[in-house]
């Protein structure tokens, strides 16, 4: 095997590849070896008839396609190891030259690892929010305690309040037809919250026990299905129980029995600092992100097309593996939200960019400075993900190749690049309300 290496314009490159005439035969020999039993031949059994009978009958090009694909990824390989090249997409394969005792010509074209020209890092002017902590926010966080620790009881004296549950069977329609999707039974409707359209729960307010009820709604223009969008519908609805909520006291013994303090006093004093805690995080995140844009202005670098549509890709796979846990795959995301996949990968485009030109600028970063990753540092990330998926440091090992390792190295690197530029960087103050 032989390879040449051709510079393209904006990052992109080219391998034009050669595989012996030798190699190619060995690989035609495995294509017939695996098809020959598929293939039917006058006066032979499956499987039975010689290859040049085949060749004859069919043209020898029937074999290509899987001769092909032995050889190609192998030596793909072999030649982008060889190259040096920092290959950063799929490549792109096509085949120039193929047939019996011909070299088998193909190149494979992608892109590269664009060079960045930084600019300067350290001492970077960053806007910062001030930590301001509001008791508004505390009471807020009181109440979802409150919320959690309510009381449930079922009400018989009287009709639907906001706030409460309502337990109701209901059935849909439209023009007169009942649709998919518009009945249920038992259904926990909590009065207030919205979660049905239109005024479909304001209707059910004073309405009791056994009642039954005629709603008239819309749905909004902007409805997921699309032959209800707009359509005005009768629902008609039994109301089978009523549950409100009793809040219980906010005193002392409240606060001794939902955390590890004894006064109420004590408790939002802890609510105070968790979400001091929490901001600052996120103050913290803000100012990186700041950074890492400033510096992004101040740097130049090409992103080749092919580099940003293998991080969109990335980037979908991800979502599709979120909602793979919800329980939901893309296909019904895409039918359910009637969002069409080039558009999704549109909008993830801007994103897939910016992760692109920020993780190059911080390498470029850790490269200036000369970042070294040592054997504690790379135990400690390793600890990390084993607490994160409950393995002790030893399984991680294990688990971690040589590929896995220099990936975490070099994200480390990463990290000590965003910490400098973060701590380099000049704070400029300003009201929480004038950074939103």
């Amino acid at each position: 095997m032989s390879f040449k290496v051709e510079n393209l314009e904006k990052n992109m490159a080219k391998l034009t590849i050669e595989v012996s005439a030798e190699e190619f035969e060995a690989a035609m020999v495995k294509s017939y070896n695996k098809n020959k039993k598929q293939i039917s031949v006058q006066g032979f059994r499956k499987g039975k008839a010689p290859r040049k009978m085949i060749e004859k009958l069919y043209g020898e090009e029937i074999f290509y396609e899987d001769a092909a694909n032995f050889i190609i990824p192998d030596a793909y390989e072999k030649a982008a190891d060889e190259s040096g090249l920092d290959i950063v997409s799929r490549p792109e394969v096509d085949v120039e030259q193929i047939g019996n005792g011909k070299t088998f010509i193909f190149t494979a074209t992608f892109a590269v690892k664009p060079e960045v020209k930084l600019g300067e890092y350290k001492g970077l002017e960053v806007e910062t929010r001030e930590l301001v902590v509001t008791d508004e926010e505390v009471d807020a966080e009181i109440n979802k305690a409150l919320e959690q620790n309510a009381r449930i009881f079922t009400v018989e004296d009287r009709g639907i309040e906001v706030g409460d549950t309502a337990i109701i069977d209901f059935e849909g329609f439209v023009d007169g037809e009942a649709f998919a999707g518009g009945k249920a039974e038992n259904h926990s409707l909590e009065i207030g919250s919205h979660s049905f359209i239109d005024t479909f729960e304001d209707q059910l307010v004073g309405k009791n026990v056994g009642d039954e009820v005629d709603v008239n709604v819309t749905f909004p223009e902007e409805y997921h299905e699309e032959s209800l969008k707009g359509k005005p519908a009768l629902f008609k609805v039994k109301i089978n129980e009523i549950k409100a909520k009793e809040l219980p006291e906010l005193d002392d013994e409240f606060a001794s029995e939902v955390s590890e303090f004894e006064t109420l006093a004590e408790y939002k004093d802890s609510i105070k600092k968790s979400i001091e805690e929490r901001k600052q995080a996120q103050i913290n995140a803000e100012k990186e992100n700041k950074a890492i844009e400033k510096l992004i202005e101040t740097s130049e670098m090409e992103i080749p097309d092919a580099m940003i549509d293998e991080q969109v890709n990335q980037m979908m796979n991800d979502f599709a593996g979120r909602l793979s846990q919800q329980g939901l795959s893309i296909d019904q995301y895409f039918k359910m939200t009637g969002m069409q996949p080039k558009a999704l990968m549109a909008q993830m485009r801007p994103d897939a960019e910016m992760r692109i030109k920020s993780r190059l600028v911080l390498e470029a970063v850790a490269d200036a400075e000369k970042f070294e990753v040592t054997e504690e540092e790379l135990d400690k990330e390793m600890e990390s993900i084993g607490e994160m998926y409950n393995m002790t440091l030893e399984k991680i090992k294990e688990l971690f190749g040589e590929d896995e390792k220099k990936q975490l190295e070099s994200d480390t690197k990463v990290k000590k690049a965003a910490a400098l530029l973060v701590e380099s960087a000049k704070e400029i103050p300003v009201k929480e309300e004038d950074a939103e």
